[in-house]
């Protein structure tokens, strides 16, 4: 239900999928539930894209699964070039009551989220240039 509401009141919304098999397996099932939403609560509601978080690339599972990803999905919804690699310090962060910025700023997480950010900003200003363009 608390995923219901959240994408009820959203304009948008950014998947993020471990680097696992199960977790992929699961996003099917929440793209379904984002198709309900879209078509009975929020028409507006926007898949912006989908982060790959959780992930070691230095395993197969993970490239597989990034593979897997941008192969079935990289056609109809936005995959982010950025990755979020596993960090025990990231997942430090909660028990220490700071972001991953005040904890361990040149982490590779701290690092991976700000790439993102960039990303997900330069997105933005993209979609808004063409929705100009096109008026």
């Amino acid at each position: 239900m608390l995923t219901i509401n959240a994408l009820a009141a959203a304009d948008s919304v950014i998947v993020p999928v471990q680097a696992h098999y199960l977790p992929l397996k699961g996003m099917t099932q929440l793209m379904k539930t984002i198709g309900k939403v879209q078509r009975q609560i929020n028409p507006g509601l926007k898949v912006d894209g989908v982060l790959l978080t959780l992930a070691d690339m230095r395993t197969n599972l993970a490239r597989a699964t990034a593979d897997n990803l941008r192969q079935n999905y990289g056609r109809v919804i936005k995959v982010y070039q950025t990755v979020i690699p596993v960090a025990v310090k990231a997942a430090e962060t909660s028990a220490a009551g700071q972001s991953i910025y005040s904890y361990d700023k040149n982490g590779a997480a701290a690092k991976a989220y700000g790439a993102f950010t960039r990303e997900v900003i330069r997105s933005g200003e993209r979609n808004k240039n063409a929705a100009s363009l096109s008026r």
